[in-house]
């Protein structure tokens, strides 16, 4: 059989499985548009290091059903996002790895992913690995990207300073009831 070149932009999943295949390779970071979306304002996608993948396919056949299609896709990524703490720039590694399982339709996708803890999709006509790599590495990333030590001193005020800031802040607890009994006893 003629080995043809597999496209990951365009992959026939089903047949990418049944001969067993394998791919891999680097996309540069701007090319993943959401993931770049997530970049540091001084830090942005275009100066980060390629995005590393690798994907293969096989057919796994348990007793008493028929063969099921699975792909096993590895990325992994080096982001820079902005520090919660500091607002400066903080470098994080985002790896996945996972075993994607496919299935004839998205009704039987939805039914199998209820019910097991593998990830069940539907299986497209092609797939696109870059959107799919790109998808679960959003999912890696910090829910709050922090730097474990910010690299410069949290700006903090005085003691005196804050204590003075909330006091002129905080209302007097009774001056609404004060204000309510100005009004009422003139009337009296």
């Amino acid at each position: 059989m003629k080995s043809r070149a597999l496209n990951p932009l365009k992959l026939d999943v089903e047949s990418f499985a049944r001969e067993g295949g394998s791919l891999d390779g680097e996309w540069p970071a701007a090319e993943l548009p959401r993931l770049a979306d997530t970049a540091a304002p001084e830090a942005p996608a275009s100066g980060w290091p390629a995005v590393r993948w690798a994907a293969e396919g096989e057919i796994r056949t348990p007793r008493g059903s028929e063969p099921q299609i699975w792909m096993r896709l590895d990325a992994q990524a080096q982001v820079a996002q902005t520090c919660q703490r500091c607002l400066q720039p903080v470098v994080e590694e985002v790896a996945m790895s996972r075993w994607f399982r496919f299935v004839r339709d998205e009704d039987q996708a939805a039914e199998l992913d209820m019910d097991s803890e593998d990830d069940v999709l539907a299986l497209p006509r092609v797939l696109n690995l870059q959107e799919l790599a790109e998808d679960e590495l959003l999912l890696a990333l910090p829910l709050v990207p922090r730097h474990e030590v910010c690299p410069e001193p949290l700006p903090l005020a005085e003691p005196d300073e804050l204590e003075e800031e909330a006091e002129k802040e905080r209302p007097h607890p009774f001056a609404a009831l004060a204000a309510l009994k100005k009004g009422t006893a003139g009337k009296a």
